[in-house]
């Protein structure tokens, strides 16, 4: 995506030029494909428009009895099935009794506006996910304390437009890949809201070191994190324990336990960790080294929204 493109964003952009030109050429088609791949199980009216999600309740959910939600979010030119197989967290969910949605961006190839607050359609994506929340919550028992929001890439853009946006109803955030390029002169917080990120150093589409993108800038992450941590009020920053492969930052005393904790993965490309993996020629090496999806979730579990 970058300028100064390396060959995986050489080849992301050669795949989504493709996904583009198919599109053109054969719209019929190409809208069936995607539909049958696509698999989304849920859509709601908002903004005018129709929105659609994918969603899994675990069987084994007691009925009444107050649930999280977890909210997971896709990149650009991925879709709500496709981030649900990467990111595992259905399997996670009926193992630890929450419920996940997987909604669906915009556009072809689908994406989220979560660049510019300038951007009509950045509002219409907060929008549909307050609605979609507000949509389940009239359908199940869901913890208002235990909202989370997760998301990779151009998801995780997203997932932290919204905890400046909604961050009166997210209780926390998760981001692996993450691209930050909203601008903090837009970020409306009306309180601190913890995150936990996971960058791989060997992520060539959205560069740990930042640098020009296609839409803007992608900001330098460690400094990024850091630059948060000191909006969130955190005392002190102490590094993980390192392996070679593993390492890190996490910030603490934060105000209202708002804590931020940045995973760092040597060899990891633009891809989930500990998920299965995207087409290594396009993202880079999927590292087993953690597993995010379990790591996110403890990290939810300690960050509820703060009463």
């Amino acid at each position: 995506m970058a300028e100064r493109a390396g060959p995986r964003r050489r080849a992301l952009k050669l795949v989504l030029a493709l996904i583009v030109a198919l599109a053109v050429l054969l719209p019929a088609a190409g809208w069936v494909t995607f539909q049958v791949v696509n698999r989304t199980n849920g859509e709601i009216l908002t903004s005018g428009e129709t929105r659609r999600y994918l969603l899994h309740v675990p069987d084994t959910l007691e009925p009444g009895e107050p649930v999280p939600l977890v909210v997971d979010l896709h990149g650009l030119a991925q879709w709500p099935a496709n981030q649900r197989d990467i990111s595992n967290w259905d399997e996670l969910a009926d193992e630890e009794g929450f419920i996940v949605v997987h909604p669906e961006g915009t556009g072809f190839p689908l994406r989220w506006a979560s660049h510019s607050p300038d951007e009509p359609q950045t509002a219409r994506d907060v929008t549909f996910i307050a609605d979609l929340v507000d949509h389940l919550s009239e359908a199940y028992p869901i913890d208002p304390d235990r909202i989370h929001v997760a998301g990779i890439s151009n998801g995780g853009g997203m997932a932290f437009v919204l905890s400046c946006q909604l961050s009166d109803r997210v209780a926390s955030i998760g981001t692996v890949a993450g691209l930050f390029t909203y601008p903090w002169e837009a970020c409306q917080r009306t309180r601190p809201v913890p995150l936990i990120a996971f960058h791989g150093l060997a992520d060539e589409i959205v560069p740990f070191a930042g640098g020009p993108l296609d839409r803007g800038e992608a900001p330098d992450v460690a400094a990024w994190m850091a630059d948060l941590a000191a909006r969130n009020g955190c005392a002190g920053a102490s590094a993980l324990p390192s392996d070679g492969v593993l390492g890190g930052t996490r910030w603490s005393g934060c105000d209202a336990g708002a804590d931020v904790v940045l995973h760092t993965i040597a060899d990891g490309g633009h891809t989930w960790p500990g998920g299965d993996p995207l087409p290594e020629f396009i993202a880079g090496y999927t590292s087993p080294a953690i597993d995010a999806t379990a790591t996110m979730w403890s990290f939810f579990e300690e960050h509820p929204f703060p009463r």
